[in-house]
């Protein structure tokens, strides 16, 4: 919220009332509202990528579910944050709905199809991953990058 409001937005707290919603934004400017659910990922270093073999290097990785996969607004955005321990520094991706929703199903088919074609029986579950991959990086499936995403606080104009 602070970050928003530094930037000039209006931006309050739902206080768990609004489900899948943590913060409604307000610009002031165009008088347009907004809605952001924040996640939260804890990482060892803001330089170290994290590597899946099935899906590649990442920024970071955030828990998602199934619900995930089917909520989609044009006025609904994610903010996906990582914080580093070893400087205990911020980075914020903000990802429209859309493009959550898309790889989170997209990611979780792709774990899927890989575990069984590896003989492996596997319990479909509602845990979903989301990550922020890297510019540059080949993917197997259409992966939101850094480069897109990181402070994309004009999310709101």
């Amino acid at each position: 919220m602070s970050q928003l409001a530094l930037r000039g937005y209006d931006a309050n707290m739902t206080l768990g009332h609004t489900k899948g919603v943590d913060i409604l934004v307000a610009n002031p400017r165009n008088g347009k509202s907004y809605q952001l659910e924040v996640k939260t990922t804890y990482a060892s270093s803001r330089n170290k990528a994290s590597v899946s073999r099935l899906c590649g290097k990442s920024i970071g990785s955030w828990i998602m579910n199934r619900n995930h996969e089917r909520v989609v607004s044009p006025k609904l955005f994610y903010c996906f944050v990582a914080i580093s321990k070893d400087d205990r520094s911020f980075s914020f991706f903000i990802v429209p709905s859309k493009a959550v929703a898309r790889y989170v199903a997209e990611q979780h088919k792709l774990w899927l199809r890989e575990k069984r074609k590896r003989g492996k029986k596997v319990k479909d579950t509602d845990m979903r991953t989301f990550r922020v991959g890297l510019k540059g990086q080949e993917y197997p499936i259409v992966t939101p990058t850094a480069d897109q995403y990181e402070d994309n606080w004009s999310f709101a104009d």
